[in-house]
């Protein structure tokens, strides 16, 4: 996923054909999630990696139902970006949502961008 700039002042997530705000840049912390509530009750889950590249994916993990990979610890394998569940640690790939542990299985990944 590449990240966008964009003018205003908050991280925004493409979400329904529009940019929504979901949070000030300064709480993403490299390393550390931040889930976000969108418009229709989903959550999202976002992360900022050492480099400074934005990601986010659905922050329901899809093997127990729980909103939790916000709280998730991530890494890399293979040179991808990954969350791993805080509760059963299955990976999810942060580009694309696939879970590096259960080729079925997958989040739902969303285009962000962050001010300039």
């Amino acid at each position: 996923m590449t990240t966008e700039t964009s003018g205003g002042g908050a991280v925004e997530l493409l979400v329904g054909g529009a940019w929504l705000a979901v949070c000030d840049p300064a709480r993403l912390a490299p390393g550390r999630g931040v889930a976000a509530l969108l418009p229709d009750g989903r959550q999202a889950a976002l992360f900022r990696d050492r480099a400074g590249r934005l990601y986010a994916i659905d922050n329901r993990d899809p093997f127990t139902g729980a909103q939790v990979l916000s709280r998730g610890l991530t890494g890399s394998a293979a040179g991808r970006p990954f969350v791993a569940s805080p509760l059963l640690k299955q990976r999810f790939d942060l580009v694309s949502g696939r879970c590096l542990d259960d080729e079925e299985v997958g989040v739902a990944v969303y285009p962000v961008r962050s001010p300039a």
